[in-house]
Parts: C-alpha cells; sequence; structure tokens
C-alpha cells in the first residue's frame, strides 16, 4: 500500500511541517475537514499547550510498523506513533475511536540504519524499504538487549530526512564513544574470551558505528607495554576483553600513562591525575568482580551496551606502594588467605582453570595458617562542622587529617586482610565482598579476620553467599578508612619453614597479595592510598542495580 504511493506519501509529508513551521495551516486544514476525517489521523493540536524543552514535533510522517500504516512524530527526546484508525463503518461521527500511541525514548535508542533489500553479494545499493531503529531494551535481573524496531516506507526524500534527523539527535548524546581501543586476553577462563568479543561484542559496536582498534594480548603485561606507547587521544575510550587480572593490568596501564603524560614521578605519587579516557569491562573470567560490581550480572551483552550507550560512572582507585616505589594501582586487594590461594593457584597452572581454583581453595583452607603483621590506618574522617564554615578552616581541617596522632594500630595474626575501595560483588558473594563501600564514596573498606579455628572460619565464608551479615562475628573487625599500611613481620626458627611449600614466595621473603585478582609479591611494608573518582568506568552505580539472587554452592 505505501509503496505503491509514493506521490501521495510525499504529498502528505508536504502537508505535514517537518519542523513544526506550519502548525496555523494545519489547524486551519483540520478545522475544514469533517468529523469522519479527523477521526482518521489526528492532526496536532493548534491549542495545545507549550511543549516541554525537546518534546517540539521535528518531523512528522506516515510509515508502516508492524504491517499497520501509523502516524509518527519525531521530536529531540521521543519518537511515538499511533495507528491510523479507519472510518466508523455506519459513518456515525459520535463514535471517537481510539488508538493506543507508543514511545521510544531517544536515549534509548544506539543505531539507526536505512533498510534495504539486496541480491546475494550485492554490498551497496538495493532497493529502500525504510528505516530501522536500534534500542537498548532492559530485562530482568539487571540484564540489557537490543531489540529493532522497523519503519517502513518506500519513499527515498521521506526516509533520507528521517535518517538524517535521527543521526543529528542520536550525535548530541555525550558520552558515547566513536573509537575504541580494545585488548582482548585469549587466555582468559576457559579460553573464551576471543569468541565472546568476536561473536557478542563487536557486531553491535559495528551496528553503533564505532571504530575498534584491537590487540589480542600475547603475553602478561603486554596491554601494559601498548599502553605506555599508544596515541590514546584517537580514542574515546579503552575496552578489556578478560577477566579481573586482565582488567586490573589495563587500569593500571591507563592511570600510570596518565602519570607519564603529566610528568610525575611515577615512583612516588601522592596525587594520581585521573585516567584520561573511560575503561570498559567485558567479562569473560572466572570471577568478574568488577563486571558484576558496575552491571550487576556477567553478560558480555549487558556490558558492551552499557559502552555504547556511554553510561559513565566516577570509581575510586587505590595506589600500593612501597616507601621507594609505587607497586601498581587497584581497586581491591587481600592480604593472607586470598592472596595464598592465587598464589598456589599460580603455581599450578598446568591444570584446568577450575580444577585449579578449586584445589588452590581447599589446599589453602587445609593448611591454614595466619599471618604475623603489623596493620597501621587512618580512619576516615566525616566532618560535622557546619556548612558556613570558612575555606580556610575546611583546608586547616584537610591537612590535620594526616597527623600522627589520628593513625591506628594493630599488631597480630590474621586469616586474612581485605583492603577494598569497591563493594566487590560477585556470583559467590552477592552482597559484595564489601557491602558497606561504594563506587566512588572517597573510602575504602577494611576488614580483618583474625586467628580462629578453622571451622569458624568457614563459617565466615559461606555468610558471603548468604543475605546474613559475614561480618557478625567475634574474630572479624570492619573499619572505613582512607589509608592503610601492612608491614609483615617475617617468621623465626622451625616455624617459619612449616609452609615453604605451600607458599615459596615467603621462604624468599617476599609476600604474596592479591590485586584484583593479579598476584603480586612484596616483602617490605606496603602503603595503600585511596584517591577518589580517579577513573571512569562504563557501567552503573551500585545502588542503582537489582538486588542479585545468586547463590555459591563452593564452599
Amino acid at each position: 500500500m505505501l509503496g505503491a504511493s509514493a506521490p501521495s506519501l510525499r504529498s502528505q509529508r508536504r502537508a505535514w511541517p517537518e519542523r513544526g513551521a506550519a502548525a496555523g495551516g494545519a489547524a486551519r486544514s483540520s478545522a475544514a475537514a469533517p468529523e469522519e476525517r479527523r477521526r482518521r489521523v489526528a492532526p496536532l493540536p493548534a491549542a495545545a499547550p507549550p511543549a516541554e524543552a525537546g518534546e517540539e514535533p521535528l518531523l512528522r510522517g506516515i510509515f508502516e510498523i508492524s504491517k499497520r500504516s501509523c502516524d509518527v512524530v519525531l521530536s529531540a527526546r521521543r519518537l511515538r506513533w499511533s495507528p491510523i484508525l479507519p472510518e466508523s463503518p455506519t459513518g456515525d461521527s459520535s463514535t471517537v475511536l481510539q488508538a493506543q500511541e507508543e514511545i521510544i525514548e531517544m536515549k534509548d535508542v544506539f543505531s539507526v540504519k536505512l533498510k534495504r533489500r539486496r541480491f546475494v553479494g550485492q554490498k551497496n545499493g538495493g532497493t529502500l524499504l525504510g528505516i530501522t531503529i536500534f534500542k537498548c531494551l532492559n530485562k530482568e535481573g539487571n540484564k540489557l538487549t537490543d531489540c529493532a524496531v522497523h519503519l517502513n516506507n518506500l519513499s527515498e526524500d521521506h526516509c533520507q530526512s528521517w535518517f538524517r534527523h535521527l543521526k543529528e539527535i542520536l550525535n548530541g548524546f555525550q558520552n558515547r564513544p566513536k573509537s575504541l581501543k580494545v585488548f582482548v586476553n585469549p587466555s582468559s577462563h576457559k579460553r573464551e574470551a576471543a569468541h565472546v568479543y568476536y561473536e557478542q561484542v563487536a557486531p553491535l559496536f559495528r551496528l553503533a558505528d564505532i571504530k575498534t582498534d584491537v590487540t589480542v594480548t600475547e603475553y602478561e603485561g603486554h596491554a601494559l607495554a601498548v599502553l605506555k606507547e599508544c596515541e590514546l587521544q584517537a580514542f574515546d575510550g579503552v575496552v578489556c576483553v578478560g577477566g579481573d587480572g586482565s582488567v586490573s593490568e589495563v587500569a593500571h596501564g591507563l592511570l600510570l600513562r596518565a602519570q607519564i603524560d603529566a610528568g610525575k614521578d611515577t615512583d612516588y605519587i601522592p596525587t594520581p591525575v585521573r585516567a584520561p579516557v573511560p575503561l570498559g569491562v567485558i567479562p569473560a573470567g572466572t570471577t568478574n568482580i568488577l563486571a558484576h560490581t558496575l552491571y550487576g550480572i556477567k553478560h558480555a551483552v549487558t556490558a558492551t551496551l552499557h559502552i555504547v550507550m556511554g553510561h559513565i560512572q566516577p570509581v575510586d582507585v587505590c595506589t600500593f606502594s612501597t616507601p621507594s616505589k609505587l607497586l601498581r594501582f587497584g581497586f581491591s586487594a587481600m592480604f593472607g588467605f586470598g592472596a595464598r590461594t592465587l598464589a598456589l593457584a599460580e603455581n599450578h597452572r598446568w591444570m584446568p582453570s577450575s580444577q585449579r581454583k578449586d584445589f588452590a581453595f581447599i589446599k589453602t583452607l587445609a593448611d591454614l595458617k595466619p599471618e604475623d603483621c603489623e596493620l597501621s590506618f587512618l580512619p576516615l574522617q566525616i566532618p560535622q562542622e557546619d556548612s558556613r564554615e570558612s575555606d580556610r578552616k575546611k583546608k586547616e581541617k584537610i591537612k590535620k587529617k594526616g597527623s600522627k596522632d589520628q593513625w591506628h594500630k594493630i599488631q597480630g595474626h590474621f586469616l586474612n586482610v581485605s583492603i577494598m575501595a569497591i563493594p566487590c560483588l560477585c556470583s559467590m558473594a552477592p552482597r559484595g565482598l564489601a557491602p558497606n563501600t561504594r563506587l566512588n564514596n572517597g573510602s575504602m573498606a577494611l576488614i580483618l579476620v583474625q586467628n580462629t579455628s578453622r571451622t569458624e572460619f568457614i563459617k565466615h565464608l559461606k555468610r558471603y553467599a548468604s543475605v546474613k551479615n559475614q561480618f557478625n562475628f567475634p574474630f572479624v573487625e570492619t573499619y572505613t578508612v582512607q589509608e592503610v599500611k601492612v608491614q609483615p613481620r617475617p617468621k623465626s626458627g622451625l616455624g617459619g619453614k612449616e609452609n615453604t611449600h605451600l607458599n615459596p614466595a615467603s621462604a624468599e621473603g617476599n609476600y604474596p597479595w592479591n590485586i584484583d585478582g593479579d598476584l603480586m609479591k612484596e616483602a617490605s611494608e606496603v602503603h595503600i592510598r585511596v584517591h577518589p573518582q580517579l577513573i571512569n568506568l562504563y557501567g552503573v552505580d551500585t545502588d542503582d542495580l537489582e538486588s542479585s539472587q545468586a547463590t555459591c554452592n563452593c564452599i
């Protein structure tokens, strides 16, 4: 019907103002029309109240949607349409037919394409069929998916005009990337990262007209080496397809590159500068803590759509340093049980991934030993002063925060020490390893598990997979802090040799650290500082996510 009457469509398009310029003429025409004609296609009301910003009609036309002819109106904020209703069979003017209007918010649209029919092997040209609009759709459980809406019309001029306006609106949205640097770790988890990227992620990037430069990493530290040399100003963001260790390396590389570009001494960075571009995380690992924290789910399409839509979250980052050098940037760390488990797993790389992690967990639990160390921490100061306090007094108060008399010191034997600047959600801990912190509240959670029996420690671990408070044990202490110093105290005598088979690093004088799932070994004191909103990540605020019902049966 529409394809055979293109001239009538063009005349109809001329009768309806594309930019609202001829609203008065449309009103006069509708006033002169009979009642039945007004029931057929309802014009824009002449006496309507002033439209809100972004609601002024830009275009109006006829398209076939879901095999029904529809009156379609485009504004900067919405695309809305309603079916064109037939006349009343009896011609009764008192019968008012109501059509249900459907709406697409333009902020949910990520791509628009001209729809053409092409023969096999034909790459260009083809018969124009209309316009296809691709939008992001929210599903249950924090999952996002893409769906298409087809606006069919055979008029070339008509579709080209709509296509241009739709593209202009999409190009006006901020934070949506046009060019991305992508790192793919082919060795992560079950070696599925390359498949995930090329089968699920890359098609959506192409659909959104995002240009990509892909590096498939070949060795540990490859992404870091590339980031130090590449022209980051050519990209709107960086994407990592892999597990927590891969993401940690890319985040560290981005921030280290920012310090180098700013001319800072990379051995000592008390006030680092922010990362120049956002970082996107495509989960393709085992635990995927950062992906769960940002998206609430391990789902590559959901992660990709957050990147495509330009959903940005500023996130706090920690620096890990010794008295003489910067070790790395990171979001979370574990010392003790969590680090020993990772170190043992890394020593058995020849085993399959899932078996290796299970073996390391059970073996470390069987040989459970505490770490003897000294902890110093600076609690987070929450100012309670009057909001009218002068800037001078505020600056003085900030300076006093670092004074030595506010540092707290604890010595003892600890089974595990966790320091986390983000909640660290995962399938094994649906509430998070540190549920009381947030992505960007400028603080870290310090969680101390003192020496206790193996039975009580297992009870504590099981709590992470439930809705109960995992910290409600007499041997668990939690603090909200700004800085932490961890100083291991070497064992002396025969006791220092009894665990060398489990942790060879300790025998060499180095102690393992688990930083974002990446193993680091260090013998001296480690100083951890939190730096508020140091990097932008593609994702949403943790508080906006639906509560996960995931459970874990691994313990």
